[in-house]
């Protein structure tokens, strides 16, 4: 019997394609420009048809690669050479802001065609906003208020609204990272509080949202232990370290309540903190974090579904507690009078 191991057959010498399934063409900026432009020919300068085409060839061409190249056809009618001035040799379209009837209907509706475009392709909002600055505005006229303005008083409402969201929304990612950063270092709460109080009057940040921001932080900066026995000790120990910076932006019951929702979302979303929710609300009452009429608010009607029947039931006891005391002071107070 032969005991050698039989060699198995080979291949060799062949070469075998795969099919590629949904891939993107390739192009380069000038072909990318022809796809754009010809497909605007067609479609005329009825609005409507051009917020179409533009949807669906963002399924074939590369809008992420060329999103400078898209803005500048839409708003210039052309790929833009360096100086800012369209290029001789390229090809044009009058389907552009630049070539449109300068009226406020036709504006608004080209406000919409790149309000649709964005909301499709979301990455293309950084491309959209530094079209703006390069086409519109000086640079030493590069800030939000001048864009708000500009498009206000231009009709353009929901332009001067985008604009002003992404600003805020840049600016509270901003805050959030910077804040994990401060409290990873281990920076002392007044430098801390006062470089929050710095951003939210720069960049219009009410309250409510920084307090968001500041429990999201503090709730990240730890890892919490798994069982769910030894996490409500750990929760209390460390909030207790972080109440005075909370405090300092509670001071609104809007914020309170804003809060209270942040530690329902949380502890439901979080299982081991399932039955840490009212240790915790009770440690921020103690703390000065939250006070009476918030926490009766949100216990009578401004809870959300997450767990709701557990946390209702969790804080029951403490609620009659707070109503007992209120009135006991009402009544105290009307004696004194």
């Amino acid at each position: 019997m032969n005991n050698q191991k039989q060699q198995k057959p080979t291949l060799s010498g062949q070469r075998f394609k795969t099919r590629k399934r949904d891939e993107k063409e390739r192009f380069d900026p000038t072909q990318f420009q022809d796809c754009i432009i010809q497909g605007l020919s067609e479609t005329g300068t009825d609005l409507e048809a051009v917020a179409k085409f533009l949807d669906a060839s963002g399924a074939k061409l590369d809008y992420r690669r060329y999103a400078e190249t898209l803005f500048d056809i839409l708003v210039a009618g052309g790929m833009l050479a360096p100086g800012g001035t369209l290029a001789d040799d390229m090809m044009r379209t009058d389907v552009c802001v630049f070539a449109a009837q300068e009226d406020l209907e036709t504006m608004q509706a080209f406000a919409q065609v790149f309000n649709k475009l964005i909301r499709r392709y979301k990455y293309l909002e950084k491309g959209f906003e530094d079209e703006v600055k390069k086409e519109l505005f000086p640079a030493n006229k590069q800030s939000v208020e001048h864009f708000t303005k500009y498009f206000t008083e231009a009709g353009l409402k929901e332009l001067s609204e985008y604009v002003r969201n992404q600003q805020t929304i840049g600016a509270r990612k901003e805050l959030q990272k910077e804040l994990q950063e401060q409290m990873s270092r281990g920076d002392p709460f007044k430098d801390i509080i006062l470089y929050v109080k710095e951003e939210m009057k720069k960049n219009n940040i009410p309250e409510p949202v920084v307090i968001g921001l500041i429990w999201s932080s503090v709730m990240s900066t730890v890892e919490w232990n798994k069982k769910e026995e030894l996490v409500a000790e750990q929760a209390i120990k460390h909030l207790k370290q972080y109440s005075p910076l909370l405090a300092a932006f509670t001071t609104q019951g809007q914020s309170e309540l804003t809060l209270l929702l942040k530690i329902q979302e949380y502890c439901y979303d979080n299982i081991h903190f399932m039955k840490a929710f009212q240790k915790i609300v009770v440690l921020f009452y103690k703390a000065e974090v939250l006070s009476e009429e918030p926490i009766l608010k949100w216990y009578k009607d401004a809870h959300v579904a997450k767990g709701k029947s557990v946390f209702l039931e969790q804080m029951k006891k403490f609620v009659e507690w707070l109503k007992n005391a209120e009135e006991e002071s009402e009544s105290e107070a009307e004696e004194g009078d």
